[in-house]
């Protein structure tokens, strides 16, 4: 089962994405970026390439498009905050662009 990131593992998991542009949510326990694309085309086909990953590992993300800017909040609503699952996500999304 899923838990919610210790303090501990915050920073290993954690440090290199927010190095990577990714920030806390001010608001709750989540992680948030802004991809930008070059056009709408490459903004959808970029999230449908998530998408394929978000549902094979039943981790599904809260995100925005419009046109070519696509803006991403991580969170596991399951445990209430961070999750590895987040990490993990965030950083096939980074791959994928």
């Amino acid at each position: 089962m899923t838990e919610k990131l210790s303090d501990e593992a915050r920073g290993p998991l954690l440090d290199p994405l927010l190095k990577a542009g990714w920030a806390m949510d001010s608001r709750r326990d989540a992680i948030t970026k802004t991809f930008e694309f070059k056009n709408f085309v490459d903004a959808f086909g970029w999230m449908t390439r998530v998408a394929i990953w978000a549902e094979k590992w039943d981790h599904h993300p809260e995100w925005n498009n419009v046109y070519k800017t696509v803006t991403v909040i991580l969170t596991t609503h399951d445990v209430g905050g961070l999750s590895a699952l987040d990490a993990k996500l965030a950083r096939k999304m980074d791959s994928l662009v």
